[in-house]
């Protein structure tokens, strides 16, 4: 399955209206009800996907002084599919001057058998605003994952911000291992650019006094943003300590 969602967000005075709005093969696109006079949009699973050899892609947009937030219904799920070639998921996120665009999405999945490599890349305006949370599951419960390749890279005015790849499962060695993940299968990252930073940078943080319960990191980066980077047991863990540092990056 070949598919791409396009989603782009205009400012129009006091609100941001979505002139495109279109789904794709397993993307169904839903307005939500706007907040402070952001436009909302929610990613909806039609069908499983990715599944092996599906190329799939969500677009988005965010204009000059746009503000957009966009989030997911459930969990994507990689699964096997019929061909052992590999599955490719992309979000191409762009914001222009003075935007604010909030990409949130509901965790991935990596399923035992499933081959995923997940791409993430992001064009800033130096004035935009940007606050973009991943978290990957590895495995189902009671089973080993899959293989995974995630890559997130950041520009900001055409300058490189953030370039980070990873690389999870049986084809990755050493994931497992100690010095990686040694027994946590959730694993996440909360990046926030803001050019307040520049003046006010965060101080770093240790998150989570407990390695059995997760951890996590906060370090600001040149930029300026603020990256951190969380491990944890399970899902419910890693949001928990994503959703503590988000506020923390801001003081």
């Amino acid at each position: 399955m070949h598919a791409t969602a396009r989603i782009r967000a205009t400012a129009t005075g006091r609100v941001t209206i979505l002139p495109v709005l279109r789904g794709d093969g397993p993307f169904e696109l839903r307005r939500l009800r706007s907040r402070g006079g952001e436009a909302r949009v929610c990613v909806i699973g039609a069908m499983s996907a990715p599944l092996g050899g599906d190329r799939l892609c969500i677009a988005a947009a965010a204009d000059d002084d746009a503000t957009l937030h966009i989030t997911t219904a459930a969990a994507t799920l990689a699964l096997r599919g019929s061909t052992p070639d590999h599955a490719t998921y992309d979000v191409r996120l762009t914001a222009g001057e003075g935007a604010r665009l909030h990409w949130l999405p509901k965790p991935l999945i990596s399923a035992r058998g499933s081959n995923l490599r997940q791409s993430c890349t992001v064009d800033l305006a130096p004035t935009a605003r940007l606050v973009l949370r991943e978290e990957q599951i590895l495995g189902r419960a009671g089973e080993p994952p899959g293989h995974l390749i995630t890559r997130l890279t950041v520009r900001r005015g055409g300058h490189p911000l953030l370039d980070h790849q990873t690389a999870y499962g049986p084809r990755a060695p050493g994931w497992d291992g100690p010095a990686i993940l040694s027994d946590h299968r959730a694993v996440g990252q909360l990046l926030i650019v803001d050019p307040d930073f520049e003046k006010t940078p965060p101080k770093p943080r240790l998150l989570g006094d407990d390695t059995a319960d997760g951890q996590g990191v906060l370090v600001p980066l040149t930029g300026p943003a603020a990256l951190v980077t969380a491990l944890a047991p399970d899902a419910l863990r890693l949001r928990h300590i994503l959703d503590t540092a988000q506020p923390l990056a801001r003081t």
